[in-house]
């Protein structure tokens, strides 16, 4: 069973998510949607839902960013040189002395 009521009333009266799978919020002036409240035998399933959803959105962000990790490291040759000294043996090899 849903039910959809307003901030005003839900501020006023939380008893009125009692009895019900869900409870729709939004702002009656404007008609904007503003969230929704679930009921406590449905929360941790919930919760496991959204958990493993944000799970798989950072697992692919890593996934992205995985592909360009390693592409940086410095040759040995430049191993303990400043990034200065790095440049002045690059140019050296580069265009001699």
């Amino acid at each position: 069973m849903t039910m959809k009521v307003g901030m005003r009333e839900l501020a006023r009266n939380s008893n009125i998510l009692d009895g019900y799978d869900y409870v729709e919020v939004e702002d009656k002036k404007t008609h904007e949607y503003k969230g929704l409240f679930i009921s406590p035998k449905y929360a941790d399933e919930f919760k496991a839902f959204l958990d493993d959803k944000i799970d798989k959105k950072v697992q692919a962000k890593l996934d992205r960013l995985m592909k360009y990790a390693g592409k940086g490291e410095v040759h040995e040759r430049f191993n303990n040189l400043t990034s200065s000294q790095i440049r002045e043996k690059v140019a050296l090899e580069k265009y001699g002395s």
